[in-house]
């Protein structure tokens, strides 16, 4: 049981050091993307190598695409954190569904009128003046 456990271990440790080597190149920038140098932002430009430890920030309607090997990685907009836990997140997003034209011609509005409370408590009270004369 102890094999087993320390064999596990040893695996994941070898697994996300392999994944930290991952090197990725931009493709793509649109709007502002930096990534972290020590202390200062650096901006992302087309070409850049990255690895899976670089910490990026995309900024509100930027994006960034990537290339790794044959995959390609479409990091959207607003996001901050290491490259690759963003990477993961954008292959786990599925994007499903049909569109269904929808009508959507002129819409007719009617009121009526509709008696309130208030309205039939003025009326009552109109009801009991003529009743008092």
């Amino acid at each position: 049981m102890k094999k087993i456990l320390v064999l596990a271990v040893m695996v994941f440790i070898i697994a996300g050091s392999v994944f930290a080597q991952t090197r990725f190149t931009v493709q793509t920038v649109t709007g502002r993307v930096q990534r972290e140098a020590g202390n200062t932002r650096v901006d992302v430009r087309v070409g850049d190598t990255l690895t899976a430890d670089t910490i990026i920030h995309t900024g509100v309607g930027a994006s960034l695409v990537l290339v790794e090997g044959e995959r390609s990685f479409i990091i959207p907009s607003a996001r901050n954190g290491k490259l690759g836990d963003l990477v993961l997140a954008s292959t786990n997003t599925r994007i499903s569904g049909n569109v269904a034209r929808v009508e959507t011609g002129t819409v007719t509005r009617t009121t009526t009128q509709v008696a309130t409370a208030s309205a039939r408590a003025a009326d009552a009270a109109e009801d009991d003046d003529i009743a008092a004369e």
